[in-house]
């Protein structure tokens, strides 16, 4: 009993201390942004992410890799939803260091849409033994991650079409003409890069719920 009221307490503190962060920095992030409906359009995939993580906790809950990878992801959204991707001091300060020709803050968000869906992915699959043996399921997940990355650019395309407006701040291409083949390679070596890299780790965390 005690260790559970142990872990009930440890679990409870966690929940808060994500809180906190995610909505510490959406209030950040909707303060004074650099283009309103930019920043709607790149911070409405991290709210959704708390949605869906709010809907499915009891029944689902993931693992703390999980939670701590997509509250990384969604502070990169918000961050450069307040900025403009185009615009991220941070990116900025990398240009003129490294002496590079544009912003490259977009490639990080990129790196972690393959990144961070492909750790999603891989508990969902290992979790409901969708697709046994290492190798196919690696194979689907990059391929689901380059799916997803490519689907991403075609929202993109279409907010350009319907919004003059806002297409060069939410596009954030910067003149480069190969920034959609880019920003899907990006995706591409955040998915391997992340089953290399965590998913022993990974696998050490799922124990527990298999």
């Amino acid at each position: 009993m005690d260790t559970l009221n142990t872990k009930t307490k440890k679990g409870n503190i966690m929940t808060s201390a994500w809180l906190a962060v995610f909505f510490s920095v959406l209030i950040w992030s909707g303060f004074d942004p650099k283009d309103g409906f930019t920043w709607f359009l790149e911070v409405f995939p991290a709210i959704a992410a708390l949605a869906a993580l709010a809907i499915t906790r009891k029944r689902f809950p993931l693992t703390p890799l999980l939670y701590v990878l997509i509250l990384i992801h969604a502070v990169i959204l918000m961050v450069g939803g307040h900025y403009t991707y185009a615009e991220v001091p941070l990116g900025d300060w990398l240009k003129e260091i490294a002496g590079l020709g544009r912003n490259n803050y977009d490639k990080l968000g990129h790196f972690a849409q393959g990144f961070v869906p492909a750790m999603v992915a891989r508990e969902i699959l290992i979790r409901r033994h969708i697709i046994n043996g290492a190798a196919w399921r690696n194979f689907f997940i990059v391929s689901f991650c380059l799916g997803f990355s490519a689907f991403y650019e075609l929202i993109e395309w279409w907010v350009a079409l319907l919004s003059d407006e806002a297409a060069e701040a939410f596009l954030g291409t910067q003149g480069y003409v190969w920034d959609t083949q880019s920003d899907m390679a990006w995706a591409l070596m955040g998915a391997i890069a992340a089953l290399l890299l965590l998913g022993r780790y990974h696998d050490h965390q799922l124990q527990r719920y298999l």
